[in-house]
């Protein structure tokens, strides 16, 4: 199976990429864990939404980067999804340089667009963005391609900053999904 057929597998992801247009958001995408751990729960033979505490959003609005502007649109996203009864997270990719450090202990230069933040994923094959086009269609961002995620295999991503992450992720990952693989090479390094 791949990772557009698993996604939209999930009610959740297909009722938030229906419904993302209604945001208005720049550059908005449906990205990450809610995407991969789709997969891997069907792959699992478990139902699609099992163990997936929240549904991540990425926008780009450089037009106001205070918190405030950030938490308009987040009060207006948590009242599109109300009824879904799940937590759909929301974050200005616009914003990351200003908290980026603080959290994971390297700085991030200012992204350009939601892309550069799918990009930072510590776990390469876990880059992943879908988003709805005006046609209906979907857009899928995968800058490692999809053949890791769907194999199961865990590398680290070469364009983290730091990366420090990467293992602790991919063992928690691991242990949900015990047939997932970490890159041999760098397991030994890490261990």
């Amino acid at each position: 199976m791949d990772i557009v057929s698993a996604a939209l597998a999930n009610p959740f992801n297909r009722k938030i990429l229906e419904r993302m247009a209604l945001l208005g958001l720049e550059d908005c995408w449906l990205v990450a864990g809610c995407l991969f751990q789709t997969l891997w729960n069907l792959k699992a033979g478990r139902p699609a939404t099992q163990g997936i505490k929240d549904y991540d959003l990425f926008y780009f609005d450089d037009r106001d980067l205070s918190h405030e502007a950030e938490d308009r649109e987040i009060g207006r996203t948590g009242s599109l999804f109300r009824d879904l009864d799940i937590l759909v997270e929301l974050k200005n990719q616009a914003r990351v340089h200003l908290w980026y450090e603080r959290k994971f202990g390297v700085p991030c230069p200012p992204l350009r667009n939601s892309r550069e933040g799918i990009d930072r994923f510590p776990v390469a094959g876990t880059c992943l963005g879908l988003q709805p086009m005006g046609d209906g269609s979907l857009r899928l961002y995968a800058p490692f391609g999809t053949q890791d995620v769907e194999r199961g295999i865990l590398r680290p991503n070469p364009r983290t900053l730091g990366n420090q992450h990467f293992m602790a992720k991919a063992r928690s990952y691991q242990s949900r999904w015990p047939w997932l693989e970490i890159e041999p090479e760098f397991d030994k390094h890490m261990s």
